[in-house]
């Protein structure tokens, strides 16, 4: 069965989490997915966890690239440079992905002008749940934003590549994945679906240390489009210079006590 799209996982000393999340793709329903596994120099055992993972999947393509440029982004721009399939989807190394998650990526790109499709960020235990609509309805209140990290987004590759996609010489602080859906949303519409969701670890609960205040991130869902611009590249991201949140930041882990099941 010939790959429709392809998830890039770029990953950084993710010995406890790797598995968890490859395993996961294994057990797809779709099986119209390839996988590029890219490791960020790290440190640990995570490269070999993932590759033994990765030669499970007998009847899916699985890749393993390295790139030795510390820094997600230079990760992502090495994997999104191997993809040839229509779309590319990015994941992350902590996160489980539900049975019905490709099926669920391909059925929004296949909206209308659809160049890019989102999925909510949900526990387990949350699916269906208030926090489920609340996800729901922040889609429906702001359909042109995103609320969702680089564990669930998935892109047409042409629309990607033609805005430049991942590329620090654009935008080389944290928050890379909202502010290359800025870009990405000015050819077309954003795509949310109720049955799109994964599960990102728990860890995830304090990134005051990477990310946006949240008086920024307010300002961010109340702006207008045609402020967005001016939003990122003359607001934010100076902001985000004068707290030192360059990319870099996020291979900082300052979670001990989580462990990855």
């Amino acid at each position: 069965m010939s790959a429709l799209i392809t998830y890039v996982l770029p990953y950084y000393n993710e010995a406890d989490w790797i598995e968890a999340t490859i395993d996961s793709l294994a057990r797809q329903t779709d099986r119209r997915f390839a996988l590029v596994c890219v490791d960020n120099a790290s440190s640990d055992a995570g490269p070999a966890i993932a590759r033994a993972a990765g030669e499970r999947i007998e009847d899916v393509e699985v890749r393993f690239l390295e790139e030795r440029e510390p820094g997600k982004i230079n990760a992502l721009r090495t994997g999104i440079s191997a993809v040839t399939t229509p779309f590319v989807g990015t994941i992350d190394a902590d996160t489980i992905y539900p049975p019905q998650y490709v099926a669920a990526c391909l059925s929004a790109l296949s909206g209308d002008n659809v160049v890019a499709a989102l999925a909510h960020g949900l526990p387990p235990d949350a699916v269906d749940g208030l926090r489920h609509r609340r996800a729901d309805l922040y889609a429906a209140l702001w359909p042109d934003k995103s609320h969702t990290g680089g564990f669930g987004q998935c892109f047409s590759r042409d629309d990607l590549e033609a805005v430049g996609g991942f590329d620090p010489a654009i935008w080389s602080h944290v928050l890379e994945d909202h502010e290359v859906i800025h870009r990405v949303g000015k050819l077309g519409r954003l795509g949310y679906a109720h049955d799109l969701y994964c599960h990102p670890s728990e860890r995830r609960a304090d990134r005051s240390n990477c990310s946006w205040s949240l008086s920024e991130r307010l300002l961010y869902k109340l702006m207008p489009q045609s402020k967005m611009d001016w939003f990122f590249y003359q607001f934010l991201g100076p902001r985000l210079t004068a707290r030192g949140l360059n990319n870099l930041r996020l291979r900082e882990k300052t979670w001990s006590d989580v462990q990855g099941g």
